[in-house]
C-alpha cells in the first residue's frame, strides 16, 4: 500500500487544532477497552524521558514545537495525523529529532528506527537535512544470545524471549552507536544510537524521584499484548516495550487520558 505525506507543520502542545484532536481521543476512549493503569516501568519511562530531555536541553537549543501535524495519503484517501517528538533541535537549518525509550529488549530499537524513518520522511517536507537519534535506556537488555537464553532458563523468565542487543544491531546496519552527541550524523542512511543505563538516569534525576520498584510489574507481564488499533495520534512511549506496540494506548497516556 503506497503511503505519502503532505502538509506537514510543527506546532506546540497548546495548538488549538491539536487540542481538538486530543478531545476526539477522549470521546473515542469511552468506546475502547479499558486501558490498564500505568506500571512502575511505565512511570519510570516517562521520568527517564523527562530527565534525558533536560540533559539534551543543557547541550542543545530544543524547540518547543514538538507536535508534528501531517497529512497521510493512502490511495485516494487523506487523513490528518499527529505525532509527538520526544525532543527537537533546529540548528543551522538541520532538524535534529530524538526518540527516547526505556526497554529491557532490543526490539525497542527496531520500533524506534521504523518510527524515526517515517518522521524523517515527513520532516523532509520542511527541512532539507534531518538527523535522527535514539536515546535508549537499558533496563535489562541481554547483551547477546547466551544472556537471552540464560534469562529464559531462569526461575522467573519473561513471557517472551527478549531480543539481544548484538542481534538487533547486526540486523540493522543503519543504526550506528555513538558515545557523544557531537558524533551524531544527519545522514539519511544513518540512525544514531546512544545507550544509557538505569544508573545514568539515577545520576541525572535522583533515585528518590524515580519509580524503581519493578517487581510487581514483572508479575503482570504474563498477559499477552493485543494487536494495536489504528491511531491518528502517535506519542513516543518512554516506558518498557509494551506501549511501543500499542500507539493508541501510548497516545492516551501521553495526553493524560488514561
Amino acid at each position: 500500500m503506497a503511503i505519502s505525506y503532505a502538509r506537514a507543520r510543527l506546532t506546540t502542545e497548546d495548538d488549538r487544532r491539536y487540542q481538538a484532536h486530543v478531545e476526539k481521543f477522549k470521546l473515542q476512549r469511552k468506546n475502547q477497552k479499558a486501558i490498564r493503569p500505568p506500571r512502575q516501568r511505565d512511570i519510570f519511562g516517562g521520568q527517564a524521558e523527562a530527565a534525558l530531555r533536560d540533559w539534551l536541553a543543557a547541550q542543545l537549543p530544543l524547540d518547543e514545537r514538538r507536535i508534528l501535524e501531517y497529512e497521510e495519503r493512502r490511495h485516494r484517501t487523506a487523513q490528518i495525523k499527529y505525532r509527538e517528538l520526544d525532543a527537537l533541535a533546529i540548528i543551522d537549518g538541520v532538524a535534529w529529532v530524538f526518540e527516547i525509550k526505556a526497554s529491557r529488549t532490543a526490539s525497542a530499537i527496531r520500533r524506534a528506527v521504523a518510527q524515526l524513518n517515517e518522521t524523517r520522511q515527513i520532516l523532509h517536507l520542511l527541512f532539507h537535512r534531518v538527523g535522527v537519534t535514539i536515546l535508549l535506556v537499558d533496563t535489562g537488555i541481554p547483551a547477546d544470545s547466551a544472556a537471552a537464553d540464560a534469562l529464559m532458563a531462569s526461575d522467573r523468565p519473561p513471557p517472551r524471549r527478549p531480543e539481544p542487543l548484538d542481534e538487533v544491531l547486526a540486523a540493522l546496519p543503519q543504526v550506528q552507536r555513538i558515545e557523544d552527541l557531537a558524533a551524531r550524523s544527519a545522514s539519511d542512511d544513518q540512525v544514531n544510537l546512544m545507550l544509557f543505563s538505569v544508573d545514568d538516569i539515577i545520576a541525572l534525576a535522583g533515585a528518590e524521584n524515580l519509580a524503581l520498584n519493578w517487581e510487581d510489574d514483572d508479575l503482570d507481564d504474563e498477559a499477552e499484548d493485543e494487536p494495536p488499533p489504528e491511531a491518528t495520534l502517535f506519542a513516543s512511549s518512554g516506558d518498557d516495550d509494551e506501549d511501543d506496540d500499542n500507539p493508541l494506548a501510548a497516545a492516551l497516556r501521553k495526553a493524560g487520558l488514561k
